[in-house]
């Protein structure tokens, strides 16, 4: 059994008895998120025999289509892709971005900067790889208010005729502010559909999905995309990601993903139907865990004086949580000690690296059985000021709780604490 000190033992035991009516608010979106899963599972008849493999183009593959009418049911959509096709939820963003964008479109976020993976996506004019912008795809951002609200008087100001889809990020990303619950992207897809009707509202839902009772398709999004090694693959899914959203556009999608003509009807799953099954059927009772574990580690920095965001008391719609520390050192030795509570690699020391995609050195605990898994226990965090840590995941409470008590103590181990 692993030592803690008097401090740490204590630290916890205050913070859990904080937070038992977050709990009891927890189990109850798991509960309505549960019954919403497997009442899709009961109305498309899910059976073993949509488990089975498929080759080649893999036509009627009936396991494949049935899969993409589940997904759509429960997030409340008309359509959906789900592919192992998929290598990331950055893929699956780009893939839907590219399907609905043409030559001289505008995409603008009214969230701010999105996450650090997608500056390549949405690139520059002429930049050479492929990028948004390197097609003729015009790019708009709309920078947050301080206190983290939509600044909707830039944002009717820089919507144009040529304005063809507006971006939401529903997560933090590396931002130290509140994410976007599904209510505030309810407001949000009211008005810009009022400043211009015939706009398509994309909403990046990594993160995101099962913290809420809803989701973004169902309060008026036209189009959302995520990852299945994070909420929605449970922790089984070994890859892949989803789109969801209007018919139409999930088939431009589609046509983007393969190619244009064939689209969703082509895409042998490679043996992995029965794990993005039942990934997306554990997949509320996951993230209730790690929606728990952010909340107790909220509750127990804040007790080590440290600020979190959000707050242990604060709703939850996402699975980040946010730690901030008064130096690098600090944030190293957390993250260090959330890899060393791993079941997976705990022998490994993370360092910061230049990780692709990223415009800074990052810092990655991911002892995870899928590889970068977030919604098993990760954090990571880029290595400049503010020095913020961002943790999500763990597929069991207790695994969180673990990883929390093992990084407070490494800090301590390393006097900075």
């Amino acid at each position: 059994m692993a030592v803690f000190s008097d401090q740490v033992i204590q630290w916890m035991e205050l913070a859990e008895k904080k937070v038992d009516s977050r709990f009891k608010a927890i189990d109850r979106i798991v509960d309505a998120n549960q019954w919403k899963v497997i009442e899709a599972f009961q109305k498309h008849q899910v059976s073993d025999f949509h488990f089975a493999g498929s080759t080649g183009y893999a036509y009627n593959d009936r396991g494949r289509e049935v899969l993409d009418l589940v997904y759509a049911d429960v997030f409340g959509a008309e359509a959906a892709l789900v592919r192992p096709h998929f290598a990331s939820g950055t893929h699956s963003i780009a893939t839907a971005l590219f399907g609905v964008l043409r030559p001289g479109d505008e995409l603008l976020y009214i969230t701010g900067r999105p996450y650090d993976t997608l500056h390549k996506v949405i690139g520059k004019p002429g930049d050479g790889t492929g990028s948004l912008g390197d097609y003729g795809i015009l790019y708009k951002e709309a920078a947050l208010l301080d206190h983290g609200g939509v600044d909707w008087d830039q944002v009717t100001n820089l919507i144009t005729p040529a304005t063809k889809v507006i971006g939401i990020q529903r997560s933090r990303g590396y931002d130290w502010r509140e994410s976007f619950s599904i209510d505030q992207i309810e407001e949000m897809v009211k008005r810009v559909k009022e400043i211009k009707q015939d706009v398509i509202v994309f909403v990046d839902n990594c993160y995101g999905e099962f913290t809420e009772d809803r989701e973004p398709t169902e309060v008026g999004a036209d189009l959302i995309a995520g990852s299945l090694i994070k909420n929605p693959g449970g922790g089984l899914a070994e890859t892949g990601g989803y789109i969801c959203g209007k018919a139409k556009y999930v088939e431009l999608a589609a046509y983007r993903l393969t190619a244009p003509g064939i689209g969703g009807e082509v895409g042998a799953m490679l043996g992995t139907t029965r794990g993005i099954y039942q990934g997306l059927f554990l997949a509320p009772t996951i993230v209730g865990q790690a929606v728990k574990g952010s909340v107790i580690a909220a509750a127990v920095f804040e007790q080590a004086g440290f600020e979190s965001k959000p707050g242990w008391d604060e709703p939850r719609t996402d699975l980040i949580q946010a730690i901030a520390f008064s130096s690098s050192a600090h944030l190293i030795a957390f993250v260090q000690g959330i890899q060393r509570a791993a079941a997976v690699d705990g022998h490994v020391v993370p360092e910061a690296w230049d990780m692709p995609g990223y415009e800074h050195p990052v810092i990655m605990a991911a002892g995870t059985f899928i590889q970068g898994g977030s919604l098993e226990l990760s954090a990571d965090a880029p290595i400049r000021e503010p020095y913020i840590a961002y943790m999500q995941g763990g597929l069991t409470y207790s695994h969180v709780k673990y990883g929390i008590l093992t990084a407070l103590q490494n800090m301590i181990d390393h006097n900075l604490l």
